[in-house]
């Protein structure tokens, strides 16, 4: 092993950072920090067309919001082209490279050709050894690689073992475009080998990416990286995953309301494995995880099991470090728009009173926020129609005689409380869910909630008093 290890995640800035480029990341990072290395992040995005500056902002913010940092500044690839220009003025000058005026109109009909015979579509190498003085008039070259044609190229790979690829079945790849852009195939081989990368980690539909570029560091006398094709995630029902699988980007995930720490632990577990350890901290995982445990077989997206691994994470945070992860993720939640707007000290004194409570029945942060609702809404509150349904007028008329009692209760706890309306119920004669159904829909607007004593002793005096008031002064 190297004296220091080296990994890179390395994304294309198209679109978001999807679950299966965050699954990367995370390989990387652990592995660098199981080895007590460093990870670095690069931005492929020499196609310019294609990159945006949103898709880098998505990339960076999805990698901050699962905690997953680097060393140094991210590299964009596109500022190194002078770097890949120079590496190909010396794969010429060492005639590992050649120059190929082969016109758009030749590698059509090349591939067209290859296509009728039921080849792959290559190219043929018409202008490997022929001398540039015959080129074309206004053609203006491509760079190719001068590939081994006899033999084979071997991937010693960490995770799917030796992979062999004949030679003869690679072709020239293109080192330089006639407009003088360098190729993804250059630039990952020339970034890595400048940055010092030991371990590439990447998705296995790279192998044949690999033994393409393992000709262009052995033309250029380079050590070869260390390869780790780790498999591709699938769907529950095996296919390639895809947007109705829950293929989506990470801001997706965190819209949904999972936790970060959640989400690092569900993606470990996606092909790899300790034992039968399924909740593990980070530290397990950096001390844990290591290529050799990676399994070959593609992983399947189970959004159940994301759930249930959140529900864990939710029920056993602390109170207070779950408040404040609320408070961080509630602009981004999908619905989290009317706590952020009234979320203020006393809301939060509410809602950290209410936690141990809320945290036992809620999945994810967006239930927690539904949950949670009664304790952030607004005066006169919102009525749901079943809770609408239990508030008769015989209803509202006990609930403007329990208003009268409990303003004196003290102290105002749950206990006192239950004490009090069971006191009125008895004599009124009639069961307590007569009072505390109509109770429970006056302060929540809903017929499901927390312990109704509960919630009125996180709610406070005064907001009980006058919820109940809203709903005894619809009786007159």
């Amino acid at each position: 092993m190297p004296a220091e290890t080296v990994t890179r995640f390395a994304p294309s800035p198209t679109g978001f950072l999807h679950i299966g480029g965050a699954r990367t990341a995370l390989f990387n990072w652990l592995y660098a920090r199981h080895t007590g290395g460093r990870m670095l992040l690069r931005i492929e995005d020499t196609d310019r067309q294609r990159s945006t500056g949103a898709a880098v902002t998505a990339i960076l913010d999805g990698l901050a919001w699962l905690e997953l940092d680097w060393h140094g500044e991210p590299i964009h690839q596109h500022t190194r082209a002078a770097r890949h220009r120079e590496v190909v003025d010396e794969m010429l000058a060492a005639g590992a490279a050649y120059r190929c005026y082969a016109t758009a109109g030749e590698l059509a009909q090349m591939r067209e050709a290859a296509r009728a015979a039921g080849r792959p579509p290559r190219y043929d190498g018409r202008w490997r050894d022929r001398d540039p003085a015959a080129a074309p008039p206004g053609v203006a070259p491509a760079i190719r690689l001068r590939a081994r044609r006899d033999g084979e190229t071997v991937i010693a790979d960490r995770v799917q073992a030796n992979v062999t690829f004949a030679n003869d079945q690679l072709d020239d790849l293109v080192l330089l475009r006639g407009d003088g852009s360098p190729t993804y195939m250059l630039s990952v081989v020339v970034d890595d080998h400048d940055m010092g990368v030991t371990h590439v980690i990447r998705g296995d539909d790279h192998l044949t990416n690999a033994a393409r570029q393992v000709q262009i560091y052995e033309a250029l006398g380079w050590p070869t990286p260390v390869w780790a094709h780790i498999p591709l995630i699938h769907g529950a029902d095996g296919a390639k995953l895809s947007k109705r699988h829950g293929a989506l980007g990470v801001e997706a995930y965190r819209a949904m309301g999972y936790l970060p720490q959640a989400m690092r632990n569900y993606l470990v577990r996606l092909g790899w494995s300790h034992g039968d350890d399924e909740i593990m901290s980070l530290e397990q995982m950096v001390a844990w995880f290591d290529l050799d445990a990676v399994n070959r077989a593609p992983a399947r997206l189970d959004l159940a099991k994301l759930e249930s691994i959140n529900g864990h994470y939710l029920r056993h945070m602390d109170d207070c470090a779950l408040l404040a992860r609320l408070k961080a993720e509630v602009g981004h939640l999908e619905r989290g728009e009317a706590l952020g707007r009234n979320l203020d000290e006393a809301v939060e004194a509410r809602l950290l009173a209410a936690m141990p409570g809320l945290k036992e029945r809620a999945r994810n942060l967006n239930e927690l926020v539904d949950l949670a609702g009664y304790l952030y809404a607004t005066r006169p509150i919102e009525i749901d129609d079943e809770a609408a349904r239990l508030l008769s007028a015989e209803a509202r008329a006990l609930l403007a005689t329990l208003r009268a009692c409990l303003a004196d209760v003290e102290p105002f706890s749950a206990e006192a409380l239950e004490a009090a309306v069971r006191a009125l119920a008895e004599a009124r004669g009639v069961k307590l869910g007569a009072l505390a159904q109509p109770l429970r829909a006056a302060l929540t607007g809903r017929t499901v909630s927390p312990g109704v004593f509960d919630v009125m002793a996180v709610l406070g005096r005064e907001e009980c008093l006058a919820r109940i008031g809203d709903q005894a002064a619809a009786l007159v």
